[in-house]
């Protein structure tokens, strides 16, 4: 068995309700059988959840975008037993007029709240590190992912020794030259409709496609197939404990 560990499948922006019934039977087909839509801000959050309610082996979180900050509305968090996490959260400073202190009042909210509800955290760090590091600090019981991690091997080393979080692994790996943490660190994911895997680049992304991202690890850890999904899938199930 196969997990993507973030996707927005949910958002109807992107897919109608016949698009995304034929991805989910596409995604069993391909042996991914867990899927976790991942919550952008309040609204798309209660979207994920629904979608999630309605579908076997799909999985929803919670979550508000750095850069939906204004969205954050309070008291409008509900857990249910399809909830796995708080995200995507965290910090963005890559486009200009990016409000820093904004972000992390947010995002120390959104890290209370996984706290308070013993969750693992999912997240969006770009152009950040600098200030999530000492954020994360204050709040040392946290666990989580850091999703579609693109930063140097410095910062995937400060990552790997001084936390105890995993890394978001999609297809953007397999056509560029980031560095990768171990087999031991990995979540696989496709952040769909984005950033599609080799040989689909430039298509819309979906979860059916993890085996392809999985292949490109195995060759290029040089270990096989099943060992990649062995260890990624317990990865995912020791996270998000389902």
């Amino acid at each position: 068995m196969l997990i993507d560990s973030h996707c927005h499948l949910h958002d109807r922006a992107f897919f109608t309700d016949e698009q995304a019934e034929e991805i989910i039977k596409r995604a069993h087909k391909n042996n991914v059988k867990k899927i976790i839509c991942i919550g952008t801000d309040p609204e798309d959050s209660l979207a994920a959840q629904e979608f999630a309610a309605k579908h076997p082996g799909v999985y929803w979180t919670y979550g508000i975008h750095p850069e939906e900050y204004a969205k954050n509305i309070k008291n409008n968090f509900n857990k249910d037993n399809k909830l796995v996490a708080i995200g995507e959260v965290g910090l963005d400073y890559h486009s200009e007029g990016y409000n820093r202190e904004a972000q992390i009042e947010l995002f120390e909210e959104m890290l209370q709240l996984a706290s308070d509800n013993d969750l693992p955290l999912s997240f969006h760090v770009r152009n950040a590190f600098s200030d999530f590091f000492p954020v994360v600090a204050n709040f040392p019981k946290v666990r989580g992912v850091v999703h579609s991690f693109t930063d140097s091997k410095k910062t995937l080393k400060k990552i790997l020794e001084t936390t105890d979080f995993y890394v978001g692994v999609n297809g953007l790996a397999t056509y560029s030259t980031l560095p990768l943490p171990p087999l031991e660190k990995i979540l696989l994911e496709t952040d769909a409709p984005f950033l599609a895997p080799v040989p689909f680049r430039g298509e819309t992304n979906e979860p059916g496609y993890i085996p392809q991202i999985a292949e490109w690890l195995s060759q290029k850890l040089d270990v096989d197939f099943k060992t990649v999904e062995e260890i990624t899938t317990k990865n995912a199930e020791e996270l998000y404990r389902f």
